[in-house]
């Protein structure tokens, strides 16, 4: 069924879908839309789920490991600041295998104190070991959360679910809405692989010494890598239900192209009308969008970009001392091919600035006037001061 939902309600009707037994947040805008529409599911008896009120973004993931321990599905949203209170968690979700499941809005860090997007609050936990996949749209956001249960269960690793603030979290377009049947089919009931149960008793987040933690770390590691695969199989099966997909990346008229965009996120939507402007003037020009950035997809990325010239790698985001962190992961996966093609990085739309057509026109043209990058990061849209 279409409804015209916010981007924020597409994340709530996909966590009502896909039946989590228990909730546990704590507001931040712009997130605070998500579990408000939660909250207000279980308690009109929509969702037969337990909410849990905590005081802070900290209790809320420690919650939902003790919930996730015992063999329940489970949910949790954030953003910015929640997400960085969050950090000692996101590392023991990972290392307890459980498979929580996060909608993580970008939103810029402070100081100074914004409430627009930004991904550098998501990209900053990357380490951390959690799968991470970026949205464009509304109906992306709803099927990757649906998707994101699956995978997490298969693998036995937490799944963040990232969407941009405002421009995503807080739009309202038509989204397509399935009926709980098919998605019940897609996604059974949770059966953990472990969990708590007092006929067969275990210690769980004991201490681990130098003699096996770091097999566990290769555990990980291994999990990780498996989640490519499984997500492209969960992807084919979710299409030939509900007819949706959308990759692990994305590639846009990248066979003839000299020039290829590299976008995440919402930017991604605007660049398709520029480069579709562009190719009608006569310019080679693709795009390649990036949906999983953990584990990143870099076989797919080099089979795709090992023949074009120039890439332009678009970021919004910025690890300082570095470049954008987008730019870092597309440069690291070329740079062992002969040949490879020259990464231009750009900086642009951080706390919620507008990237224009006019911006991603820029960005074309000065990737194809120059041999070579001009700086390792070309921030584009400062104002004089």
């Amino acid at each position: 069924m279409k409804r015209v939902l916010e981007g924020s309600q597409a994340v709530a009707e996909a966590v009502r879908l896909a039946k989590v037994d228990v909730i546990s947040a704590y507001p931040i805008t712009p997130q605070t839309h998500i579990v408000e529409f939660l909250s207000e599911y279980c308690a009109k008896g929509t969702m037969n789920a337990r909410f849990l009120r905590v005081e802070s973004e900290h209790s809320a993931l420690a919650t939902l490991i003790g919930a996730a321990t015992t063999g329940v599905r489970t949910f949790t949203a954030t953003s910015s600041q929640g997400l960085a209170l969050m950090h000692e968690l996101l590392h023991w979700t990972t290392g307890a295998r459980v498979p929580v499941v996060m909608a993580e809005v970008n939103r810029a860090l402070g100081p100074g104190w914004n409430i627009w997007t930004d991904q550098t609050d998501s990209l900053a936990q990357r380490d951390t070991g959690w799968i991470q996949l970026y949205c464009e749209n509304g109906q992306e956001v709803l099927d990757t959360i649906i998707q994101a249960f699956r995978l997490g269960e298969w693998v036995n690793l937490p799944v963040m679910v990232v969407l941009d603030a405002f421009f995503l979290s807080h739009t309202y377009e038509p989204v397509d809405v399935p009926d709980q049947e098919p998605v019940d089919h897609f996604l059974p009931p949770y059966e953990p692989k472990f969990q708590v149960d007092t006929k067969d008793p275990r210690a769980f987040g004991s201490l681990v010494a130098p003699n096996a933690y770091m097999e566990m770390r290769y555990n990980i590691a291994e999990a990780m890598e498996e989640a490519q695969s499984c997500f492209q199989k969960i992807e084919d099966e979710y299409k030939g239900i509900f007819g949706r997909r959308y990759g692990l990346v994305e590639p846009v008229y990248c066979d003839d192209a000299e020039i290829v965009l590299v976008t995440s996120g919402t930017i991604t939507s605007t660049s398709r009308q520029v480069i579709n402007d562009l190719r009608a003037r006569g310019e080679k020009v693709g795009l390649l969008k990036i949906k999983l950035f953990r584990p990143f997809p870099v076989d797919i990325i080099r089979q795709i970009l090992k023949s074009i010239p120039k890439v332009a790698v678009i970021d919004r985001n910025i690890s300082f001392g570095a470049s954008g962190i987008f730019a870092q992961e597309v440069r690291a996966a070329l740079c062992n091919l002969a040949g490879h093609p020259l990464v231009f990085g750009y900086i642009v739309g951080l706390g919620g600035r507008d990237v224009t057509t006019d911006v991603l026109e820029d960005i074309y043209w000065r990737t194809k006037n120059n041999n070579v990058p001009e700086k390792e990061s070309i921030w584009l849209g400062l104002q004089e001061v």
